[in-house]
């Protein structure tokens, strides 16, 4: 066990809560309420990097002791930033553009220390290869609903989502939405600093 101390999950993120269990660590999971918009002047990983410190800080108000973590993915393709799709239409538009290409995915974490206010943030970026989709495949995928609520409109870990890419580069995790490896060895550094 990593800490004995309160730990909160600043997302309602399934998959980063399953990831986080995964490290058998106890938390809560509280809302952040923190609007995802990104800074055109800033780069993938600033922008990762500020929505999860805001993210973590947001939620750290309501928390006088523990760890609070926040986490933010973005995709990237040749410079266009891809959060989560607004909609059906968007959703379809953003797996259209990622058919047959290369984009990278950007995920930041924050750990965020209450009371004394400390905190680390990293990132980390894995590179995915999609293979060419059919408009079928893609319009069958939306209509499930599921893209909805992931960045760049898929999930490497989907039933459907998981055919669609053909390699990755990278921590697989950080395309599910958290680096666990580069999270974790912060996590242990930030507890004995």
């Amino acid at each position: 066990m990593l800490t004995t101390r309160k730990i909160v999950l600043a997302s309602t993120s399934p998959r980063r809560a399953a990831l986080l269990r995964q490290l058998g660590l106890h938390f809560q999971v509280k809302a952040n309420g923190v609007e995802e918009t990104t800074e055109p002047a800033l780069t993938p990983r600033e922008n990762v990097l500020r929505l999860s410190f805001e993210k973590a800080k947001t939620v750290a108000a309501s928390v006088d002791d523990g760890f609070i973590i926040g986490a933010d993915t973005l995709v990237v393709l040749e410079g266009r930033l891809l959060g989560k799709p607004k909609d059906a239409g968007e959703a379809e538009g953003m797996l259209k553009m990622l058919s047959g290409r290369t984009h990278t995915v950007c995920t930041g974490f924050t750990i965020f220390e209450k009371p004394g206010g400390r905190y680390i943030s990293d990132a980390d970026e894995t590179t995915v290869q999609f293979r060419a989709l059919d408009d079928d495949e893609i319009r069958e995928y939306v209509r499930s609903g599921t893209p909805l609520d992931k960045a760049g409109a898929y999930g490497i870990q989907d039933d459907r989502g998981a055919v669609f890419v053909e390699r990755i580069e990278g921590c697989f995790y950080n395309v599910v939405g958290f680096p666990l490896t580069k999270f974790y060895v912060a996590f242990r550094k930030f507890l004995t600093g």
